[in-house]
């Protein structure tokens, strides 16, 4: 999402919590205790219990509670075929953005809302978020100038990670922006010219030699840095669910997407040789290029496979582990609310899933989507739909083991944070209903994940169960 955001901030502190996802937390106890009431009988009168509490609570089942609840080892995330694992069990993702967290963690008078925001990610279950390791010679600067950094800054990344960790929440890290907020590739190339290059547009960053070397320069830099709190390299922390090589590359000056390409085969391997431990994504839109004619009728208008990317090819290079993207059909299609934005999401994703099962072999994550309450004829019983929409396509492809590794939502802010709303914020203690779809999606993974490890076995879908009754309702 291209954003900007403003600067003054106030601190608010709260605690959220939710009886569906504290249930399946002693469900999922239950269940890996064999502790049954009668067989599938009891699991039927458990399934029962969680599904008739559904509703958004202000108790206080955070990440606390839900690290008493089990303490399994904290270890990498990986890949195995088209499904994310940990510790050898299966992870499908519900999570969120919040990409500020690095600039509030600076200020001690709003570092505040960077626990706040984990803490009542935790307390609905989003186990997931995205969030920008970038601010390149902005306001509050992490890269001030090609390989200065600020160590107040990189502090308060630190900080973020660390934070992160004790709510049981992963991230992902992206490493640089297309567009100008926080810097972006404008900002390189500024600094280009600074040095003397002879620069033409943006998208030379993607092709000339001496950015590439600053970029390149300053992955390294953060790759091997080592968490000031923690005491662990960033490359060696299992709190980094993967790295993302750039927030919604595109290359507009060249539509034939050779120069993308080029640069993202260049950046996975060299990101890889420098940390081969975690996982890594491009931070693409999805949009199909000119490698797949057959595939462009997917696309949202004929502008988007004019942009430089190409959805299969750009996902096949060496070193890119799960495919990303973004669902904006309200920038996409069209600003007034309709149901040919649902109906669009619907064909979008599936589309990209079977992709992903039959051309890349890899997991597909939809790392943004959302509705933004500056859409004509928003109202939140659409945002909910819309919403429900998207987790039960998830659902659906989690039920076949199929590449459909999970969503995250754009984007989830604390409270007294709505200066900062691009329109797409979701305050969960001002929305209840959203709250409570949240909730029930990370139940119904939570449960899979569970069941799966349990059962000590990738097929579990095949195998008829009471537990299907919650996790894959139609009614979500």
């Amino acid at each position: 999402m291209c954003l900007t955001d403003s600067e003054n901030m106030d601190t608010h502190v709260g605690k959220l919590g939710s009886k569906v996802f504290f249930s399946v937390a002693i469900f999922v106890i239950l269940v890996q205790s064999s502790i049954w009431v009668s067989g599938d009988e009891g699991l039927e009168i458990l399934v029962e219990d969680v599904a008739d509490h559904p509703s958004y609570s202000t108790s206080n089942y955070g990440g606390y509670e839900m690290d008493e609840l089990g303490d399994e080892p904290w270890t990498m995330v990986q890949k195995k075929g088209n499904q994310f694992v940990v510790n050898d069990k299966p992870f499908y993702v519900n999570g969120f953005n919040t990409y500020w967290l690095m600039v509030f963690a600076v200020d001690q008078s709003t570092r505040g809302k960077v626990t706040e925001v984990f803490q009542q990610a935790a307390s609905v279950g989003l186990t997931v978020c995205r969030t920008w390791a970038f601010n390149d010679g902005q306001w509050r600067a992490l890269q001030k100038s090609p390989s200065v950094y600020d160590e107040e800054v990189f502090k308060a990344l630190d900080f973020v990670i660390s934070e992160a960790r004790k709510f049981k929440i992963r991230l992902i890290l992206s490493l640089g922006n297309n567009w100008e907020g926080y810097g972006g590739k404008a900002q390189y190339i500024k600094w280009g010219k600074d040095a003397g290059l002879n620069l033409t547009n943006d998208d030379d960053f993607f092709s000339h030699p001496t950015l590439r070397s600053y970029y390149k320069a300053n992955v390294k830099t953060v790759l091997n840095r080592v968490n000031t709190i923690t005491n662990i390299a960033y490359k060696e922390d299992p709190t980094i669910f993967a790295w993302e090589l750039m927030n919604e590359p595109r290359c507009t000056s060249d539509p034939t997407g050779d120069k993308l390409q080029s640069w993202i085969q260049e950046m996975a391997v060299y990101v890889k040789s420098m940390d081969p431990k975690h996982l890594l994504e491009i931070g693409l839109e999805g949009f199909y290029g000119p490698s797949t004619p057959g595939k462009v009728q997917f696309n949202p208008n004929t502008y988007s496979q004019q942009v430089g990317t190409d959805f299969i090819r750009n996902h096949r290079v060496l070193g890119v582990d799960f495919a990303s993207v973004h669902i904006y059909a309200d920038s996409w299609v069209s600003q007034t609310i309709s149901d040919a934005h649902i109906n669009f999401t619907k064909s979008w994703m599936e589309a990209h899933i079977e992709d992903s099962e039959k051309y890349l072999g890899m997991p597909v994550v939809f790392g943004e989507f959302g509705v933004s309450t500056k859409d004509n004829g928003y109202n939140s019983t659409f945002r909910d739909a819309y919403i429900s929409s998207v987790y039960k396509i998830l659902l659906n492809s989690t039920k076949k083991g199929g590449s459909g590794a999970g969503s995250l939502l754009w984007q989830l802010f604390p409270d007294g944070t709505d200066y900062m709303d691009d329109g797409y914020a979701i305050v969960l203690s001002k929305s209840p209903s959203t709250s409570n779809l949240i909730a029930l999606q990370s139940t119904r993974l939570a449960m899979f994940n569970s069941m799966c490890g349990w059962n000590c076995r990738w097929s579990c879908h095949k195998r008829k169960h009471p537990v299907d009754a919650l996790l894959f309702h139609d009614e979500l």
